[in-house]
């Protein structure tokens, strides 16, 4: 059998080894496999609709195309007709029909150009409703090549998207994905009551906030006849009074010389803080 004429037949079977597809059944579609009547699980029927087979010529080096006496270029169109039963709804034929040529496209080395799909009907026959998609794959096939689903012969992934897949970082550098995984840095601590205490977070945070737990952030203290804060920002251009950061340091006040009126009581005794430092 050619390898053109086994294609479908391969497809079938490749797909039917992939886990993720495991609760639909594949068949191919020329010659056509009688289905059960009424449809009671979801079948995807596969057949070659169209083959265009073309010379094919490389250049010899010197800047001139030569025709490979042994080689042919092929364009095919694949047809995946999507069969479910009416009970399971219009969108589970897009569901599954997305998720093969999901799999086509990336978990098999086909080379696929295009794929769609077209609207749903209503088989009678059978009950079910089916959806007509295709696929449209670029090959070339030489005798000495073997025709399995490995397809040695198709465009290689990795020559198409070389540069992609083995180098990650185009897409994000190591830096920003570490930023995305881990981007917030929180703890809670309890006031000991001494004029400052310094804390070591896990990065070098841009933002930085302090606040006092089940109180609120600025108190008067009627004793002193003063404000007293109970809250405060620190970012890299600059903190607020009774914070400090420098790198993964942050230092926090209490009970410091008087700011203006106002007191920084980040530290004090036996209230309970929160620290949360952004990336």
């Amino acid at each position: 059998m050619s390898s053109v004429s086994a294609l479908p037949g391969d497809i079938v079977r490749w797909l039917q080894s992939q886990s993720e597809l495991s609760d639909v059944t594949f068949l191919t579609e020329y010659p056509a496999i009688k289905k059960a009547v009424p449809l009671r699980k979801v079948i995807v029927a596969i057949g070659l609709q169209s083959v265009i087979l073309t010379d094919q010529f490389r250049d010899n080096g010197n800047g001139v195309l030569e025709r490979q006496e042994y080689c042919r270029s092929a364009a095919m169109q694949i047809r995946l007709d999507v069969h479910v039963p009416f009970s399971r709804g219009g969108h589970t034929c897009h569901e599954v029909f997305s998720n093969v040529i999901d799999a086509l496209n990336f978990a098999s080395n086909l080379h696929i150009e295009e794929s769609g799909c077209g609207g749903i009907t209503e088989d009678r026959d059978t009950d079910a409703l089916v959806l007509q998609g295709y696929v449209k794959i670029t090959a070339e096939f030489c005798p000495a090549i073997s025709s399995d689903m490995n397809f040695q012969s198709f465009f290689d992934k990795e020559l198409l998207c070389g540069t992609h897949i083995r180098d990650a970082s185009i897409h994000a550098s190591t830096a920003e994905k570490e930023l995305w995984n881990h981007p917030l840095f929180i703890m809670t601590y309890t006031g000991t009551g001494t004029g400052s205490r310094q804390f070591s977070l896990d990065f070098e945070p841009a933002f930085v906030r302090v606040y006092v737990i089940d109180a609120p952030p600025v108190q008067f203290n009627a004793s002193y006849q003063r404000v007293d804060y109970y809250s405060a920002c620190a970012t890299t251009s600059g903190n607020s009074t009774g914070l400090e950061l420098s790198g993964r340091t942050l230092r926090v006040f209490s009970d410091q010389s008087d700011y203006a009126g106002g007191m920084p009581q980040l530290n004090r005794l036996g209230y309970r803080y929160c620290i949360v430092a952004i990336r």
